[in-house]
């Protein structure tokens, strides 16, 4: 018997929860209700997904192979779902989107199958770029519009810049270290911890402005280039990590758990935005492009 939809959904709020109870609450069954789907779910894959421990669950091998899939499972309910909302328009010729690398890993992916159904006659050319060359291409006219991270954007008046989505960002953390069960956190208090620093996408710049505002710095014990390395790295236990919503998993690849947490100093969102040449005789495809992203990245940003 193969697994069912509600099935998968519980396992993954059980994944993301580390505790079956908090998971069946998210999902508004009882406990025992989450429980059972849960051994249904075993039964009919073979295999032990979780093991217990002192803290809640951690998933077991077969289950960190599992969750990968089951994400995708999901992920392809939810795209199937919008696709039957979208009605497919006749507009050709090419549109030049720039996107930034963090804009590549957890944006565009979702965005692609979209826009494809949407717009089946039109070429679209996907330019990874760093955010300084995107400006530049997008007034020199190479590039048409770009999503980035508006929130690393200086203030310009020749571009027209649209926030779409604001992702709070949190403390991440295994989830037995000190940080992740204390009453309340500060940076003061995570300073005192080993840190792991992203580099990427600006983002050691947007570290050391927030953090400069309260006279702190983040106490470095690694830093990486690649976010699985840094997800791989606080969900050992290594050093903690304060990074947005959008880019956080539970688990890393090693299948090893990672919560996250508020902070009681404010810290700024990750914004991700639209951003285009201000110019009266803008080409109808790119403003049809550019309507169908304020929608879509708009929709994405409730999951």
């Amino acid at each position: 018997m193969l697994p069912t939809l509600k099935q998968v959904q519980h396992f993954l709020a059980v994944a993301e929860c580390g505790q079956v109870s908090r998971a069946a609450l998210r999902c508004h069954v009882s406990q025992s209700s989450m429980t059972a789907s849960l051994k249904g779910l075993e039964e009919a894959l073979g295999a032990q997904l979780f093991t217990r421990h002192a803290s809640g669950i951690r998933l077991t091998d077969a289950g960190a192979r599992f969750l990968r899939h089951a994400q995708r499972i999901e992920d392809s309910v939810l795209d199937a779902v919008e696709a039957v909302g979208v009605s497919p328009v006749e507009i050709s010729g090419t549109v030049r989107l720039g996107v930034t690398e963090t804009i590549t890993a957890y944006v565009l992916p979702g965005l692609l199958p979209l826009i494809e159904r949407k717009f089946p006659m039109l070429r679209l050319e996907v330019l990874e770029r760093e955010r300084h060359d995107l400006e530049s291409g997008i007034l020199e006219g190479r590039i048409d519009m770009a999503l980035l991270l508006v929130s690393n954007l200086p203030g310009l008046g020749h571009v027209t810049c649209e926030t779409l989505l604001r992702s709070p960002r949190q403390l991440w953390g295994h989830p037995e270290h000190p940080l992740m069960t204390a009453e309340r956190v500060g940076l003061a208090d995570v300073a005192r911890h080993d840190y792991i620093l992203l580099d990427m996408d600006e983002h050691i710049s947007t570290v050391g402005k927030y953090w400069g505002q309260y006279g702190l710095a983040p106490a470095v014990r690694y830093q990486s280039c690649s976010i699985e390395a840094v997800r791989s790295l606080v969900a050992a236990g290594r050093g903690v990590a304060i990074l947005s919503d959008l880019v956080y998993r539970p688990w890393s690849l090693e299948g090893q758990r990672i919560t996250r947490r508020g902070l009681a100093d404010k810290v700024p969102s990750m914004d991700v935005g639209l951003v285009w040449k201000r110019q009266p005789a803008t080409p109808g495809n790119v403003v049809a492009m550019a309507d169908f992203l304020r929608g879509a990245v708009r929709e994405k940003a409730r999951f």
